[in-house]
């Protein structure tokens, strides 16, 4: 190989490699607080990192004092709390509405799957009929409406 194919191989060589870490930096970084023994919520964090985000996780003892601190409603609350680019993400919602929720960026605080549903993600059980659900908006007086049907 001559010595300018080799710098060309090796100029395109790098630039893939930093527009791969350019692609990277570009992720949503969402951060999780969830209850250490919650399996559902580490398998949401796996259905969050195969979209496109990437996940920093904290173990708390107390979840009831996050959700305090983040305003979520009581009527929305469900078992983990996210927080991406000054919003709230509280439960089992689909990546695509947290991808929709920052592409669009309403007047809300943020959005929440109230409860547990089986078959939002996380709440996958092997041979159970997943349940229909909303996906909440909710703003800081605790206003809810649908974001989202599934």
């Amino acid at each position: 190989m001559s010595r300018t194919a080799i710098i060309v191989f090796s100029a395109a060589a790098l630039t893939s490699m930093g527009a791969g870490a350019a692609q990277r930096s570009q992720q949503p970084v969402i951060e999780v607080f969830k209850s250490p023994t919650c399996g559902c919520c580490s398998q949401w964090i796996d259905h969050m990192r195969a979209n496109g985000f990437t996940v920093r996780a904290t173990n708390r003892d107390d979840m009831t004092a996050v959700k305090a601190s983040h305003r979520v409603p009581d009527q929305v609350q469900s078992c983990h709390t996210g927080v991406v680019d000054g919003y709230v993400i509280e439960g089992h919602v689909p990546a695509a509405d947290v991808h929709r929720l920052l592409k669009e960026r309403p007047a809300v605080a943020g959005v929440a799957v109230p409860g547990m549903p089986i078959g939002s993600p996380g709440m996958e059980v092997e041979g159970a009929k997943a349940q229909p659900y909303n996906v909440m908006s909710f703003d800081t007086q605790g206003v809810t409406r649908v974001f989202a049907k599934h």
